[in-house]
């Protein structure tokens, strides 16, 4: 069972490469305004056991990120609590320190870009892994 906390950058690229190409519904994103809290719960491919194991992996995970001032999405349809989003990557915009942004970007070209007062992140899993038969692939331009 993974647990991870980011307090900088370099923390949340490790949460981050946990977290490529899991996936999610857009009903499962909350930003709770008044706590200044942003979670989301997807299903993350178990990368940690590297690409060639006798078996692949999913577990659910719980991600959330506090000191939020702001979110705004581009290119998420937020009306359509069932659509599917692929994470590729969440990714760190320095502001003024500790101030940033926090940006976390879906196939297809969708990102979420969470406005923080600095970073502070915690991935945990939630339950056991289910096997799964495909390993996520991506096109190379």
């Amino acid at each position: 069972m993974l647990r991870l906390t980011a307090l900088d950058a370099e923390d949340l690229a490790i949460i981050s490469a946990h977290m490529q190409d899991a996936v999610l519904k857009v009903g499962d994103l909350s930003y709770l305004q008044k706590s200044r809290k942003f979670a989301l719960v997807a299903n993350r491919f178990v990368w940690e056991h590297g690409a060639r194991p006798a078996h692949f992996e999913r577990r659910q995970a719980g991600l959330h990120f506090d000191r939020v001032n702001k979110v705004t999405a581009e290119q998420i349809r937020r009306d359509d609590a069932d659509a599917v989003l692929s994470l590729l990557s969440i990714g760190y915009e320095a502001g003024k320190a500790p101030s940033g942004a926090i940006v976390l970007a879906f196939s297809g070209g969708g990102t979420l870009r969470l406005e923080v007062e600095c970073i502070e992140a915690q991935l945990s899993d939630l339950g056991p892994a289910w096997a799964t038969e495909h390993i996520p692939q991506h096109e190379v331009e």
